[in-house]
């Protein structure tokens, strides 16, 4: 066994390195935001969350500033696509949001080629006028899951892809 005054200096050795370490960790530690610190724009941009906002970890709160601050950088043309994709978002019954979840699983796992042909197809559908998209539609309503899939497995370089309601989403 040592001797108790080598057990003290070794103790006091340990804790000194604790106190050395101590500030550099604590550095590393995210910082709390109180609402009331956040600026006018934060606050702003993120007013949905002023109610929880100071119960939030202080790690959640950096995260959402940082969207925040990346919302910020986007122009406005961006930002008002997002915010309609929101707003249709909401406005989506739980059953159409589960179907749009599931096919954005099927798109994901689609080979990358697969999944810009798929893209290209929809931007020719919006570029058609109303008239001709609403017919695809009405077209694409009225065929048997198995001529849909038929026609998504065969779609060719010039295909249209009828807009959200192959997808389960709510027509315009």
């Amino acid at each position: 066994m040592l001797p108790r005054p080598f057990h003290l200096s070794l103790l006091a050795t340990f804790l000194i390195g604790l106190m050395a370490g101590a500030p550099s960790y604590a550095q590393d530690a995210p910082v709390p935001h109180p609402w009331n610190t956040l600026s006018p724009t934060q606050q702003n941009l993120l007013s949905p969350l002023q109610g929880q906002w100071n119960s939030f970890p202080p790690k959640r709160q950096e995260r959402m500033l940082q969207r925040a601050q990346n919302w910020e950088r986007l122009p406005p043309e961006r930002q008002q696509e997002i915010k309609a994709n929101i707003e249709r978002w909401q406005q989506m019954t739980p059953e159409e949001r589960q179907q749009a979840r599931q096919n954005q699983h099927l798109y994901d796992t689609l080979p990358p080629a697969r999944q810009q042909q798929l893209h290209d197809a929809f931007q020719r559908f919006q570029q058609l006028p109303p008239s001709q998209r609403d017919a695809l539609r009405r077209q694409w309503l009225q065929q048997s899951p198995e001529q849909k899939q038929r026609w998504l497995q065969h779609m060719g370089p010039n295909s249209t892809l009828p807009a959200r309601h192959a997808f389960g989403m709510p027509g315009r």
